[in-house]
């Protein structure tokens, strides 16, 4: 039996050059579909927008706040989702600190002044040996074509979201989690209390990465997940 299509859903300010070089590579052995969540301001609007776009069955694989549409899409079509992979994602609410950075930056973007992300903002997002490099200036290249719109709805979406901890236990499908080992973003306790919690999860550590494996190991991503899709 083929592997299920792959359905990839983007962090905040990505869109598809994030899973980019690993979808090219899982092309020969699934159908790659993306969503879009750059149109909707709550989780639950995004979640939907999806599934009415995916196939009837998928496999699912989330980077960061695509998980958190991820566990939404859980919610709302369980028997629709084959395996899962979360990548640099929570499954907790930010805390106090974490939300209030949220929303000082909705309210400078509400305000006229979006930066997308910065040379100075690059760190928290990939390992340093990447901040000066290809992946970096693709990184804030991706992030001005969302532009400042999707980034208001996209973190009014993330400060509302629902807390997913409580799903994790009722969690059955194949799950992967990941995270780079140098994630400042989300850091990797949040994986690793997601595997502790969804039964028979598998944790896989990037190396030498920071908060955006599929654009800084695209190979290594590819390879994880291409084991993950094809396992029976």
């Amino acid at each position: 039996m083929p592997p299920h299509p792959l359905l990839l859903l983007p962090g905040l300010l990505c869109d598809a050059r994030l899973w980019r070089d690993p979808a090219e590579a899982l092309a020969d052995v699934a159908d790659i579909h993306h969503g879009d969540l750059t149109r909707d301001d709550s989780v639950a609007g995004m979640a939907a927008r999806v599934l009415a776009a995916a196939p009837p069955v998928f496999a699912l694989a989330a980077l960061s706040m695509g998980g958190y549409v991820a566990f939404e899409i859980l919610r709302q079509a369980p028997q629709r989702v084959a395996k899962l992979a979360l990548l640099d994602t929570s499954a907790r609410l930010d805390p106090p600190k974490r939300l209030a950075v949220r929303r000082a930056g909705l309210t400078m973007a509400e305000s006229g002044r979006f930066a997308g992300v910065t040379r100075k903002l690059l760190p928290q997002l990939v390992h340093e040996s990447r901040v000066d490099g290809t992946v970096g200036e693709e990184v804030m290249a991706m992030a001005q074509r969302v532009g400042r719109d999707a980034f208001l709805r996209q973190q009014r979406a993330i400060i509302d979201r629902p807390d997913s901890l409580p799903l994790l236990p009722a969690i059955t499908v194949p799950a992967l989690l990941g995270v780079g080992e140098d994630d400042r973003m989300t850091l990797p306790e949040e994986t690793r209390l997601m595997h502790e919690r969804i039964p028979g999860a598998r944790l896989h550590v990037f190396a030498r990465c920071g908060h955006l494996p599929p654009m800084e190991v695209p190979q290594e991503t590819a390879a994880v997940l291409r084991d993950w899709l094809t396992a029976v």
